[in-house]
């Protein structure tokens, strides 16, 4: 799939900077909008966002005002010079945004997950050269997110990126959604010229953690940030704790760091070439223990079949998994890593074991 036009876009704004999106989670009132718009015109934020619809997780909430707010983004693109952005989940939103002449559109995470609303927007857009970014979906899925990316492709429409706004999960954790780096950077490998927008503000679901996810989204090279700015977060009508004022985005952009994308000095390269090297060998040294291990996995399953006993032993499983989570902290593993690591390892266990068991 090429995707030059966004990429071209971006190449050709001469940023010092990443892409920033910047606006409130809601467009509450045409003052708000422009309020918000007129802060921002001073910082980093090149494109005005703001939620027009509000697809909420229950109904009574706050919904947004629908097509009302449109205009009040025309008076933003006209008084600051901004690009906008609205958040589009079914395809008479797309034909109204298009119609008030809005900018980018992207697709929502909960519109993302649902191929019949995502091809049905792709058919009312069809050819536009208006930019669309497409959300991950809420939860951890690379071949459900690529598919909504193709649907869009299919329908002529080229000038394309992709946000990463984090994974919905259940487990306890400082993110309201699992930022899950590998999968966005797997997209990357397979799609590279696509860009790719980190949401910080729906990963955090906090403005506290809103700078450590974007430093860590640049480390990655990632193309810009969308960052929900309020004037008054604390009173916003939606997602409150996760907003910024104007200000505090100025010292986040000021605070970061953009990283070399590769290293330049001589001397730097043979030494990062020494300890990649270092590396292989370590990675080749451990899928040797791994088979070993299984080895070993293999002959405990002869002895299971051999007594009629089940493969699942899961008190002994919970022992291993106990003490490795210990054992990885001392070592300075997180938790997570190690539960990780030593499920996958389980589960391949569990497939040898089940091959000699069952013939």
């Amino acid at each position: 799939m090429e995707n030059k036009n966004f990429k071209t876009w971006l190449d050709n704004m001469q940023l010092n900077h990443p892409l920033v999106i910047a606006g409130p989670c809601s467009a509450e009132s045409e003052k708000q909008v422009l309020e918000v718009a007129h802060e921002l015109k001073n910082t980093d934020a090149t494109v005005f966002r703001a939620g027009v619809w509000k697809p909420r997780t229950r109904p009574g909430t706050f919904e947004g005002n629908g097509v009302k707010a449109l205009p009040w983004l025309q008076k933003v693109k006209e008084e600051t010079g901004m690009l906008t952005a609205v958040e589009i989940a079914n395809a008479q939103h797309a034909k109204l945004a298009l119609e008030f002449d809005i900018d980018i559109l992207w697709i929502g995470a909960r519109t993302t997950v649902n191929p019949f609303a995502v091809q049905e927007i792709a058919d009312a857009i069809q050819g536009t050269d208006k930019i669309v970014l497409v959300k991950n979906p809420i939860n951890p899925d690379l071949a459900l997110w690529i598919g909504a990316i193709e649907r869009f492709y299919k329908m002529g429409v080229t000038n394309l990126g992709a946000i990463h706004r984090g994974f919905s999960s259940f487990r306890k954790s400082k993110y309201r959604n699992i930022p899950s780096w590998q999968i966005p950077i797997d997209l990357k490998a397979k799609f590279p010229t696509l860009p790719i927008i980190n949401d910080p503000s729906h990963i955090c679901g906090n403005r506290e953690g809103i700078f450590d996810v974007s430093q860590t989204a640049l480390d990655l090279k990632f193309e810009g940030l969308m960052i929900e700015t309020h004037c008054n977060p604390d009173e916003a009508w939606s997602d409150a704790a996760q907003q910024i004022k104007p200000s505090r985005l100025i010292e986040i952009m000021e605070e970061l760091k953009v990283r070399k994308p590769r290293f330049e000095k001589e001397e730097s390269l043979s030494k990062l070439d020494a300890l990649r090297k270092e590396i292989n060998e370590k990675d080749e040294q451990l899928l040797e223990t791994l088979a070993e291990r299984m080895q070993i996995i293999e002959a405990i399953g002869k002895a299971k079949k051999e007594s009629n006993v089940a493969v699942l032993q899961n008190t002994r499983w919970q022992e291993i998994l106990k003490n490795m989570i210990e054992k990885g902290k001392e070592q300075g593993l997180s938790q997570i890593f190690i539960e990780k690591m030593f499920k996958a390892i389980h589960q391949e266990s569990i497939t040898h074991q089940e091959k000699i068991i069952n013939g």
